[in-house]
């Protein structure tokens, strides 16, 4: 490192000459200073403030949450509602009438007094834009109430906000309109005016529910849709700008003892912060950034979802006030000056009025590195790049941005680094390495892995790129970078690789970044969406009888075939390995991903424990990865042949009660309807072969080594075909444990429909998905919709819930054991 600082120096990098400024007089009158005509866009007089819409949308969400706890909760709410009224009754009647004159009074002269101050402080139009949003909330809530008390399939929420009360309105007009009014004109920036106004609304509610004209979810519901139209009316109609001009950042810049003479408008950076090319009267220049208020929540939706995503170490502030990003950007400059890195000087910071602050750096021509040529970028280059990095990770100091629009070059051929505003003091390992990972994932885009690699590991070290390598990952990348990769999607693996010839022997150990993956989300909605689907098919019918009504000897025959099911599996699995496996193990595995379907989908789980389970039997991942795979894809094709012969032997059968027309052609053109959508859709085509080329690419030799051995061959189909009919039978027994007459053909075609739904599925063992595919199969089928429901609830109990406690049993006993 001292090399590089022996290089900066020499270069006259990190050790500038301080700008010489001529010092000013107090006495000196800004009037006396030339005008300085700044080139800039004209800035609009209104504009849309992203604040406002945010704050609209969480007013929508929470008009939304009132209105589902209230329907949930109704009777909290009314013993609530009945507490505050017992609580009302106790207070003097003089006192409840003077509460209630003040309320009703005060709720229309303090937004009329406010109004009139406003208008005396020339700031009438605010005061339009809040009778705007009264207009809009009065003729608003009025139309919602008239549908709510007129609307049949509104009685649910009529019976919530009137209680049933004659006289009673859904929504009070007034207090919409008032709290409409009162949002729109921002009166919460008032204090004193904030609270004289609730509390006004408080009395006015108070007085309105003592006299039974009003309900408690009629008066949260009337306040929340009050805040959302107030809010809506501000992003709708526009603020007026409060932005300061170029004018005023002169003025600022003259207060920091600059002599401005120009001033030009220039591309705004990344965050949207607007910058100004500043000319010295000395013949220096600036560059200044300022902030704005009004911007400090642009790209607020994606920074919540970085931040609720990804854990604690790698998540930023998602909100941070102007003075927070001001000082925040401040101190990483200055620290990265003192680091020795080669950025711009900070010459200056300041607030521009009470809606923006301004930063001034030194003014450096340079070229920025995306409009750099590929042929351009040589080592030497890279090597100073790297340099760079370097220093600031010698101070803990992450730059957190390292792209092409950060990385300068000036006309000397010297690396300027820029944007201190994502930087972090005082850093931790993780985004040290992060930093790292950013900028080889970048400069390999540009220069390849191979040259990426080769010129990291010459600056930082094969160590610090084997301490990286974990953390390639797309989520550590910016946003720029992973859009780029859209377009190379190995690139990150060729990074992997160039690393592990390098460190050959490194351990690496897995770093999880996320906190979950959009995936998750959606398994999570689907496994709600499925509970209440099986919560409604309880609900028809009672457990207890169930059990109790069912034929002990069907249901002991279902019992051993799904017994039978694990043994099946397991020699299934034998049969696809050339590789000795003991039987009695090999089924305690396949119980153990039994317990594992709770959290994972059907055959997610069953792929990861039995390649897991091969792996340690000292198979190597590729074979295991291989045999598991063989035996899916078998599996997937008996399933197929399976489902046309059993439909085609039903079809034929007239003497069965079971009419396949309708059903049989139903599913063929559901089916014919997901081929056509999957292969028709180039997205959804290249995912599929994707998922299909990396599950089965080493199938096919793995296939031909089970050919060469006639018993292991007979034990993967007799054990494939085993499973299917095992299963079958469990439905069929706990059909007839019910009285249901259904052909077994008949049955194995709804299982066999079903069991491809319920893998499709993304809930755990495709819970809520296989119930409503086997329960509808056998209705379509002729059974009872009761005897239906009953039979699939019995199945799934003997073949899903039952195995989880020995699946848990075997599973911690194979952990033991090392075998997992």
């Amino acid at each position: 490192m001292a090399e590089i600082r022996e290089r900066d120096n020499a270069a006259g990098l990190s050790e500038r000459e301080p700008a010489v400024v001529e010092p000013r007089h107090e006495t000196e009158a800004d009037d006396k200073d030339p005008e300085v005509y700044v080139v800039e866009p004209l800035l609009p007089q209104r504009l849309r403030r992203p604040s406002d819409l945010l704050r609209f949308i969480a007013a929508l969400l929470a008009l939304a949450a009132v209105v589902l706890l209230s329907l949930v909760a109704k009777q909290t709410l009314n013993g609530l509602a009945g507490d505050v009224a017992e609580g009302a009754n106790l207070v003097p009647n003089l006192l409840s009438r003077v509460a209630a004159f003040l309320g009703g009074g005060a709720v229309l002269i303090v937004p009329v007094a406010f109004a009139v101050e406003r208008v005396f402080h020339r700031d009438g139009l605010r005061v339009a834009e809040g009778l705007i949003a009264a207009i809009i909330g009065l003729v608003g809530s009025f139309l919602i109430g008239e549908w709510v008390m007129s609307s049949d399939a509104a009685g649910d929420l009529r019976q919530l906000l009137t209680g049933n009360r004659p006289g009673v309105e859904p929504f009070n007009t007034l207090l919409a309109s008032v709290v409409a009014y009162s949002t729109a004109v921002r009166i919460s920036r008032r204090p004193t005016w904030r609270a004289l106004i609730w509390t006004v609304i408080a009395l006015d509610v108070l007085s309105l529910f003592t006299s039974k004209q009003l309900t408690l979810p009629s008066a949260m519901v009337t306040i929340v849709a009050g805040m959302a139209i107030g809010y809506g009316t501000l992003y709708g109609v526009g603020s007026p700008n409060t932005r300061p001009p170029g004018t005023a950042v002169i003025a600022a810049l003259r207060k920091l003892s600059f002599q401005p003479v120009s001033a030009r408008r220039i591309e705004d950076d990344h965050q949207g912060s607007r910058r100004y090319a500043i000319g010295l009267h000395d013949g220096s220049s600036l560059d200044v950034t300022v902030l704005d208020r009004d911007r400090q929540v642009a790209g607020l939706p994606y920074r919540l979802w970085r931040r609720i995503r990804l854990n604690s170490e790698t998540r930023r502030r998602a909100i941070r006030s102007l003075r927070a990003e001001l000082e925040r950007e401040a101190l990483m400059a200055y620290a990265a000056q003192a680091a020795g890195a080669s950025t711009p000087r900070l010459l200056g910071t300041s607030e521009v009025g009470t809606e923006a602050a301004l930063l001034a750096y030194e003014h450096l021509s340079t070229r920025p590195l995306d409009a750099l040529p590929d042929s351009e970028i040589d080592d030497d280059l890279l090597a100073q790049i790297w340099e760079q990095l370097e220093l600031l990770r010698l101070q803990r100091l992450a730059h957190r941005r390292l792209t092409g629009d950060s990385i300068h070059v000036d006309a000397e051929g010297r690396v300027v680094l820029t944007d201190a505003r994502s930087g972090e003091i005082a850093a931790g390992d993780l985004l040290l390495r992060l930093d790292v990972v950013q900028l080889l994932t970048y400069l390999a885009l540009r220069v390849g892995a191979e040259r990426s690699v080769a010129s990291a590991a010459r600056v930082v070290g094969e160590d610090a790129l084997a301490g990286a390598m974990p953390l390639l990952q797309k989520i550590a990348l910016t946003r720029q970078t992973r859009s780029a990769l859209a377009k190379d999607k190995g690139l990150l693996s060729a990074i992997r690789e160039q690393i592990e010839a390098l460190k050959p022997q490194a351990k690496i150990e897995e770093i999880r970044l996320e906190r979950f993956r959009p995936r998750t989300l959606v398994t999570i909605i689907a496994s709600t969406l499925a509970a209440y689907f099986l919560l409604s098919q309880l609900s028809q019918v009672n457990l207890v009888t169930v059990i109790t009504t069912a034929n002990w000897a069907w249901s002991l025959l279902a019992l051993a075939a799904s017994f039978v099911s694990f043994i099946a599996a397991a020699l299934m699995l034998r049969g696809f390995v050339p590789e000795p496996l003991p039987l009695r193990r090999t089924v305690l595995v396949q119980f153990a991903s039994s317990f594992v379907k709770l959290v994972a989908p059907p055959a997610v789980g069953a792929v990861a424990i039995n390649t897991r389970y091969l792996q340690k039997r000292g198979i190597p991942p590729a074979s295991a990865v291989a045999s598991v795979g063989a035996s899916q894809l078998v599996m997937l094709i008996a399933h197929i042949s399976l489902l046309l012969l059993f439909a085609y032997i039903t079809g034929s059968n007239t003497a069965t009660s079971f009419t396949p027309t309708r059903g049989l052609v139903l599913v063929m053109l559901a089916v014919a309807v997901l081929i056509v959508a999957v292969l028709g859709v180039p997205p959804l085509r290249r995912m599929l072969t994707k998922r299909l080329r990396s599950l089965f690419s080493n199938v096919l030799p793995r296939l031909l080594d089970v050919l060469q051995s006639p018993r292991k061959m007979f034990e993967g189909f007799a054990g494939t075909v085993m499973i299917t009919i095992a299963f079958v039978t469990c439905l069929d027994a706990c059909v007839s444990a019910f009285g249901g007459d259904i052909s077994f053909t008949a049955v194995a075609v709804v299982f066999l429909t079903a069991n491809a739904i319920g893998s499709a599925a993304p809930t755990p063992g495709g819970l809520g998905a296989v119930e409503l595919a086997l329960a509808g199969g056998l209705t379509v089928a002729g059974i009872d919709s009761a005897v239906a429901t009953s039979a699939v609830l019995l199945y799934r109990l003997l073949t899903f819930w039952l195995p989880v406690l020995p699946g848990w049993a075997a599973f911690t006993w194979l952990q033991r054991h090392e075998a997992l």
